[in-house]
């Protein structure tokens, strides 16, 4: 009785006019949830700028001290 329940739902859920009803639904929400996040996800993009900016200037310092070390010997 329950399958036959559930499939009768995911049923109802796969036609394109309950789809429809649904986003037109979901849609103030989901926005208004981005606009809230969008500082957050700025603030994480620039961090994660700025550690590979870190990164690749050790990495170029590295690189030089190495090379520097190797014209001694």
């Amino acid at each position: 009785m329950s399958k036959t329940f559930l499939e009768s739902c995911l049923k109802i859920l796969h036609r394109e006019d309950v789809k429809y009803e649904i986003k037109k639904i979901l849609s103030p929400t989901i926005n208004e949830v981005l606009v809230q996040i969008y500082p957050y996800v700025y603030l994480s993009l620039l961090f994660v700028i700025v550690s590979f900016l870190l990164h690749l200037s050790i990495f170029i310092f590295l690189w030089r001290n190495s090379r520097a070390d190797n014209k001694i010997l």
